[in-house]
């Protein structure tokens, strides 16, 4: 089976393998064509009748909860992120309100993740809420030497951007212009732990000896933000896919909450990268 570079997604994909095996030979098939099958984003002709019978009440996911569930998620980080950039505007709260939210956040999605709650509506809700928290402080921070409606421009370009990216990766998916293979999802996968070393490197190196090449804003810190906005934008084509493939598979419908975080994981990752280039051209 493929796995993801996103860990939620690739445990989503753990609990619906294990989930087609325990309803018998036809959830086995079919979880089997949502891994091989074609790809599309979506149910596939004639495949109805394949999909696994759940000894429950909870119906199979569809390609409309993961929209609805995807879109509240959003919504929350959206309204709790301006309430926090209000705050670390008129209340000077934004160092806080970072921390909170960024551990926070990092934390729910371990929790998600190695406790096996990519189902569950709360704790995508609660990660929401610390993302906005987090998201808003930190749109404050590479926008606090702007004046007055300026920096909500910035920040709308950066939102409007990330919506862009957001959609035109989607545009790329359905169109097939790039396919997710194991080969692929390989690349990726070493490409984005090759940088996380990188960001630990200068964490460590900024902490105890002053030198940020990363994220100073010079020419090596735009090249780098660059790169994580590539990642990120083709990190996309991977969530969709196993988005795809765990509704053809049959999964439950409360797993479109796993789905949702794992593209608001995305989605928070690639404005803030586009936020952060966006402040190094400003300066």
């Amino acid at each position: 089976m493929r796995k993801s570079s996103n860990p939620v997604f690739s445990s989503l994909s753990e609990s619906s393998a294990k989930g087609a095996t325990q309803f018998g030979g036809a959830g086995q098939a079919a979880f089997q064509q949502g891994q091989y099958g074609q790809q599309g984003f979506g149910a596939q002709p004639g495949y109805a009748a394949q999909q696994p019978q759940f000894a429950t009440d909870d119906r199979p996911m569809t390609i409309d909860d993961v929209v609805s569930k995807t879109g509240i998620t959003l919504g929350v980080i959206g309204v709790i992120g301006i309430i926090a950039y209000w705050l670390s505007i008129s209340a000077g709260l934004a160092m806080p309100l970072l921390l909170v939210g960024g551990i926070g956040g990092f934390i729910t999605v371990l929790v998600a993740t190695f406790g096996r709650k990519m189902d569950s509506a709360p704790v995508t809700l609660v990660y929401a809420a610390f993302e906005g928290l987090f998201i808003g402080a930190v749109s404050h921070v590479f926008t606090m030497d702007i004046a007055g409606a300026s920096a909500g421009v910035v920040i709308g370009q950066a939102v409007l951007g990330t919506f862009g990216v957001f959609a035109g990766m989607l545009f790329v998916y359905k169109t097939g212009a790039v396919r997710v293979t194991p080969k692929f999802t390989r690349f990726m996968t070493a490409a984005i732990i090759g940088v996380l070393v990188l960001m630990l490197g200068n964490f460590v190196g900024a902490m105890f000896f002053g030198f940020n090449p990363l994220r100073d804003g010079g020419t090596i810190a735009i090249i780098f933000s660059l790169v994580c906005i590539g990642l990120a934008a083709f990190s996309f084509l991977m969530d969709f896919d196993n988005a795809d493939r765990l509704v053809r598979a049959g999964a439950p419908a409360k797993m479109a909450w796993g789905v949702a975080l794992g593209l608001a994981v995305t989605l928070v990752w690639l404005y803030i990268e586009i936020l952060r280039l966006m402040s190094y051209f400003r300066d």
